[in-house]
């Protein structure tokens, strides 16, 4: 598949992710009267969905990396060139700003919006480096034995997340960049994002280097989040 294809997969599958993410916020704050729990519930289950349909739709041309870690890993496992991996994380993190102002335009939010969600400190972080680790763990073991399994294991996966996380698990750095830009139920200042993102690549070389350990023959293809 060539690169142009691939990075519009990478772009569209990202952007349809945070439109996902952000719209099922807004909508379900709008709905729940006020009840958190029910918001964030609605939040879960629209993410959760929407992942394994992106996931299973842009998996055969990308391999539905929608994640800077993902990609990340697959570059150390030599699956993607590092120059294909820079474009890939590029693609992402401009279709995580396309989703988020498609969100907006769909619920007549501004374009962009500087998020004032506060998420920070140490319980955050470490909420995201075990988000992240928990993340890339699941794709990497279910690439290695259950290929077919992957893109459900990964909605299984961020759906529980968001709720056993004190952050409701970003774990992927584009998608914390694009929800500074939403002052919305899903956002988050930009002064937090850089110790979410150190705690998403630590979280995602761990877990890196411990699949190395674990399963040291992984193979060729694989596909994400």
């Amino acid at each position: 598949m060539s690169i142009a294809k691939r990075l519009t997969a990478e772009a569209i599958g990202t952007a349809l992710l945070l439109a996902t993410v952000v719209g099922s916020g807004i909508m379900g704050e709008r709905l729940a009267g006020g009840n958190t729990a029910i918001a964030l519930l609605a939040n879960t289950l629209a993410t959760g969905a929407g992942l394994v349909a992106f996931i299973l739709a842009f998996g055969p041309i990308s391999g539905a990396h929608f994640n800077p870690v993902v990609t990340f890993a697959e570059a150390w496992h030599g699956r993607i060139t590092r120059r294909d991996a820079l474009f890939y994380v590029l693609a992402q993190i401009i279709g995580a700003f396309i989703g988020v102002a498609t969100a907006h335009l769909m619920f007549s939010e501004p374009l962009f919006s500087a998020s004032h969600h506060v998420r920070s400190g140490g319980a955050q972080w470490w909420s995201e480096f075990i988000a992240t680790f928990g993340l890339l763990s699941v794709i990497g073991g279910c690439s290695n034995h259950r290929k077919s399994a992957v893109a459900f294991a990964v909605g299984a996966y961020i759906t529980a997340a968001y709720w056993f996380t004190a952050s409701t698990s970003f774990a992927n750095p584009a998608v914390t960049l694009a929800r500074a830009a939403t002052n919305t139920f899903t956002g988050i200042r930009l002064t937090d994002t850089p110790g979410f993102i150190a705690a998403q690549l630590l979280g995602a070389i761990t877990a890196v280097i411990l699949l190395r350990w674990l399963t040291p023959s992984l193979p060729e293809n694989n596909t994400h989040t």
